[in-house]
């Protein structure tokens, strides 16, 4: 499939959503904030109101209020043109805003009294084509009657839902949602009588309403031609949607607005020829987009990104961590999460790898196992990212479709060949995972500063900088391909240089992701397999004098105090940049540094230290323990490994009774 055949399809299999209002809720901070989205019926768009008219079925004024900022999202019909205007004047079928439904209007804004009549008779002259249709609609005969009354702006200063100054006109220093009373947005409730039986009263949610302009609007058709997309034959449309990212958004995703022959340069008679789209197709595939983006999209900047699978099954999130991962597919609504979450919850508690770490790699392929038993043969991802290309125009920027097992396994294979110790932050707890960070996580680490305790990008460019290292990072993941060399060595660099962290945490996070890149790199180049898991027979010298390196920062973190020295580096940490470039020449300055150290501890702990640096020092060969080459990253595996080991050796076998 196609990108629009796949937003078609989307729509299709979703049509129970249509019209039905959900909430998406954003942790900021101490609250919650919900977001309302919905799958729009065709010709119909969502709007923001700020004041709601009560009316009764014979058109009667009975009351009007202001609209809670949570529930201002407005389901609305609108025809072709109207959902396109900018500085146009062509109506919303039924709600709009004050200038267009009040007929005195010029009574009460003395700036658009010109105007005000002719935005008021083109709009009841259209709700009068629709109230006199075979299509009509009880709530629009009950609109219809009420507006010919020209008395909106009167009922609602009546009713103190907008203030008049001293002369009589509205006063536009008053605002509400901080819009000037005079261009505010009305919708409406019906109220029937208790004689009739009515499922919904307000406008905005009443999908008898919906399928009845639908059908008013379809009844207008007139001459039909080939939809490009569907082969159907359709009222074709040129005029597309907007408002695809947010609601704020102008960009539209199709365009095409040249009838001078300059954009197809003579190939085609007509503009028509090049490209055409149903109006009822087009608004299909603009509202699952707009639906689908809202309820799982991601944001960078101008950048939308947005993943889903083809049946609407919950599929591990691609850009999401490990733990995430694993964390999500333990939720409750899961079919296959009871006995999932106890498991899960029983070994984080009882099982432990050699580093001392939670056991979460069985977790992730179980979780990954759950996913593949909801997936049939006919199952797809699809992903797809847009981006202003202009203030006008959204280009579609990325688009991936595959099938969902595959998938799956280039989840695995990315989690799996960059796993490592990792630790992170969730709910002001430290968590620890074997696997990888996200991607939003990623580019904090390897472009963001520790200021306030944090790894975080805080420039202007920074949602930028999220887009631009999801870009790189989506091939290795989706497709399965080779990591970028220039962010294996950003990662290499920046945990070659501990002392420019203020927190110990956030560099022990570069450097965990730095061994996790150079895990794959080295898997992708030369077929090499690690483990956070100690190799004592591994006799490369970059693994070899990475390892050396963490026994000698060990052996000074040991005689530290833990209030005095909280914030001090060790020398070998001071050091390790100038290390890696030439080891052989640092090694021995760092040696000589160690001494005084090594005279504080116990003498079985001394003595330990002593021999574990002795066999290290045992497996170089000597020609290449005294290469003062440059170190590559396998120097961070080895420093990292057995600083884990170190931090554990109690728990060791033969080591317990030492200090």
């Amino acid at each position: 499939m196609n990108w629009e055949e796949e937003l078609f399809d989307l729509y299709e299999k979703n049509s129970k959503e249509v019209g039905v209002i959900r909430y998406k809720e954003y942790r900021k901070k101490d609250k919650t904030e919900r977001i309302p989205y919905v799958l729009l019926p065709p010709f119909h768009t969502t709007v923001t109101a700020q004041i709601e008219v009560v009316i009764d079925g014979d058109g009667n004024f009975l009351g009007a209020s202001k609209i809670e900022n949570e529930d201002k999202m407005t389901i609305i019909p609108v025809t072709e043109k109207s959902g396109s205007r900018t500085a146009g004047k062509d109506p919303h079928p039924l709600c709009d805003n004050l200038k267009y439904l009040a007929g005195d209007y010029e009574n009460y804004v003395e700036d658009e009294k010109d105007n005000a009549v002719e935005y008021y008779n083109t709009y009841i002259q259209a709700l009068g084509q629709w109230h006199h249709s075979a299509h009509t609609h009880k709530k629009v005969d009950a609109v219809y009657h009420y507006l010919r009354k020209k008395r909106l702006i009167q009922d609602l200063i009546g009713g103190k839902v907008l203030q008049a100054d001293g002369d009589g006109d509205l006063d536009e220093s008053v605002k509400i949602q901080g819009i000037p009373q005079s261009k505010v947005f009305v919708r409406f409730v019906v109220r029937q009588k208790l004689s009739d039986q009515i499922a919904e009263e307000k406008c905005w949610k009443d999908k008898s309403l919906y399928r009845a302009f639908i059908e008013y609007y379809r009844s207008l058709r007139q001459e039909t031609e080939l939809d490009y997309l569907t082969g159907n034959r359709e009222t074709p449309s040129y005029l597309h949607s907007k408002k695809i990212r947010n609601e704020g958004d102008g960009a539209k995703l199709i365009s095409s607005n040249d009838g001078d022959n300059f954009t197809f340069r003579g190939r085609f008679a007509r503009k028509e020829q090049a490209f055409q789209i149903g109006n009822e197709t087009s608004q299909k595939i603009h509202n699952a987009l707009k639906w689908i983006i809202r309820k799982q999209g991601r944001h960078y900047d101008t950048l939308a990104m947005v993943t889903w699978e083809s049946n609407m099954n919950r599929m591990p999130v691609w850009d999401a961590d490990t733990e995430t991962v694993v964390m999500d597919a333990a939720e409750k609504e899961d079919p296959f999460a009871d006995e999932f979450v106890e498991e899960y919850a029983e070994k984080e508690k009882t099982e432990k790898v050699s580093d001392g770490n939670p056991i979460t790699a069985g977790q992730f392929y179980q979780a990954l196992s759950g996913y593949r038993k909801r997936i049939d043969h006919t199952s797809r991802m699809v992903l797809m990212a847009f981006d202003a290309a202009t203030p006008g125009r959204l280009a579609l920027a990325e688009y991936k479709s595959l099938e969902t097992g595959r998938y799956l396994g280039n989840i695995e294979k990315w989690h799996s060949q960059c796993g490592w110790a990792q630790e992170k932050y969730r709910d002001g707890k430290k968590v620890r995972f074997f696997g990888v960070p996200g991607v939003k996580d990623i580019a904090d680490i390897l472009y963001g500063s520790d200021s306030d305790g944090k790894l975080m990008i805080h420039d202007k460019n920074g949602k930028r900088l999220y887009a631009e290292t999801g870009k790189r990072l989506m091939p290795c993941i989706w497709d399965g391909r080779g990591i970028p060399y220039d962010l294996v060595r950003t990662a290499v660099n920046k945990a070659s240089a501990p002392q420019s962290y203020k927190e110990r945490f956030n560099w022990e996070r570069v450097l965990a992701l730095a061994c996790s890149f150079v895990k794959k790199h080295r898997f992708e180049i030369n077929k090499e397999e690690w483990d956070v898991a100690l190799d004592v027979n591994c006799r490369d010298k970059n693994y070899l004098y990475g390892r050396l390196l963490a026994v000698a920062d060990r052996v000074e973190y040991r005689t530290f105090d833990a209030e005095k020295d909280s914030g001090r580096v060790t020398n070998a940490k001071r050091y390790m940049n100038v290390f890696s470039q030439r080891p052989f020449d640092t090694w021995k300055v760092i040696e000589e540094n160690l001494q005084p150290y090594f005279s504080k501890l116990k003498v079985a702990e001394r003595k330990y230290y002593e021999n574990l640096m002795d066999e290290i020092c045992q497996l170089f060969e000597e020609e290449t323990f005294k290469e003062n080459t440059k170190l590559d990253g396998l120097y961070l595996l080895g420093f990292h490994s057995q600083s884990y080991q170190l931090k554990n050796y109690k728990n060791e076998e033969g080591l317990k009774s030492n200090p």
